[in-house]
């Protein structure tokens, strides 16, 4: 049920992080799309309208009437209203000289009609978007009384030598359109990768948390078996202490070596007979040998590490490793150390860990379990 829990709050979190980003991102993406869009269109518009201009001025230079150019003006832009960007003719006064609609020829553009831009070129594609989003005066644009208007006149371009103005228009209501259909492409790409994205990071994190667990679980049961290992060994430990002090018959077992119920040892100058029973362990160092009795007193002895073992019963002493014989009565608690062996915390404490090897692990549990 908690598993259940956390990959369900996985999921939720993933679904949260990556469609919050994905806001941000895509809105950004989009206003950094629709720029290029309306500068291409602008620029596009702009040169449309210079174009007119040049071509309508050589036809007048070359003998054309007006009224000519003004027909094949008309002719090839009726129509094109429809499209994103087209281009009209008014005079100085402002009357319709050319437009694509057919009813606007004729007509004035009064002074609400919108001159987004001037021949100055002040105005952006920033400027454009900003005006398409809110409607607001901003960079070359001004405020259009007329907020219902569908095209908007982006640059205007003098003929020369004539009171004609050539106006290069955005069709407000087709860009808007385009913008629509490409936040709306955005999205429905986002949502489907974020949604690809979400489901192959969670199935990705199930799998992984999968794996860890196993793995986990597996390093838990090797862990118990080891704790019930130790468990066993100290409790035979108890077992083993209890069972030598009331065994009145020590000295005579079967791999008891000799009748010695003392060594001797020295300390300073002084000479030292110590009970078997009194001693904890004894260990090497430096080529001495030490002799640490149970109530932590330290001497030392001239016999080696093997010739003392030898002499001492085996039921009460075990040889832990080159350095250290243990007795019984000193070995305090046996912990688990590296891999499969035996760290042994003895009393009195010694500032040397006393380890017993993998190899010798199993000796020292058949000793503790005589």
């Amino acid at each position: 049920m908690k598993k259940d829990k956390l990959y369900l709050f996985t999921f939720t979190s993933l679904l949260f992080i990556v469609y919050l980003v994905g806001y941000y991102s895509m809105n950004y993406l989009i206003d950094v799309n629709t720029e290029q869009l309306l500068e291409i269109q602008m620029e596009s518009s702009k040169r449309e309208a210079k174009e007119f201009s040049y071509m309508i001025s050589s036809q007048l230079n070359n003998g054309v009437p007006e009224k000519d150019v003004i027909n094949n003006i008309q002719k090839s832009i009726e129509n094109t209203d429809n499209e994103t960007g087209f281009i009209c003719m008014f005079d100085w006064s402002g009357k319709e000289i050319c437009h694509p609609n057919l009813e606007r020829v004729g007509k004035y553009a009064t002074p609400e009609e919108s001159f987004i831009s001037t021949i100055n070129d002040d105005a952006t594609s920033k400027d454009f978007y900003y005006y398409l989003k809110n409607k607001k005066e901003g960079g070359g644009i001004r405020t259009f009384s007329e907020e219902s208007r569908e095209s908007e006149i982006i640059y205007v371009y003098p003929v020369k030598n004539t009171d004609w103005i050539v106006a290069a228009h955005a069709n407000t209501k087709k860009i808007k359109e385009l913008i629509s259909e490409l936040k709306n492409k955005f999205i429905i790409v986002y949502a489907i990768t974020g949604t690809l994205i979400v489901i192959l990071s969670f199935f990705t994190v199930r799998l992984i948390g999968s794996s860890y667990e196993n793995r986990l679980e597996l390093k838990n049961e090797e862990l118990s078996d080891e704790v019930l290992s130790l468990s066993k060994l100290n409790h035979d430990l108890v077992n083993y202490k209890t069972k030598i002090k009331s065994d009145e018959s020590i000295n005579s077992t079967e791999n008891e070596s000799s009748d010695k119920h003392r060594i001797l040892t020295y300390s300073k100058n002084e000479l030292l007979p110590l009970l078997i029973e009194q001693i904890a362990y004894i260990y090497t160092e430096n080529t001495i040998t030490y002799v640490v009795s149970l109530d932590g007193k330290k001497s030392t002895s001239n016999s080696s590490l093997d010739e003392l073992y030898n002499s001492l019963n085996k039921t009460l002493f075990f040889r832990a490793n080159r350095q250290n014989i243990l007795s019984i009565n000193a070995i305090d608690k046996i912990i688990r150390y590296g891999n499969s062996q035996l760290k042994i915390d003895v009393l009195p404490k010694t500032d040397a860990d006393i380890i017993i090897s993998k190899n010798k692990a199993a000796e020292f549990k058949a000793w503790l379990n005589k």
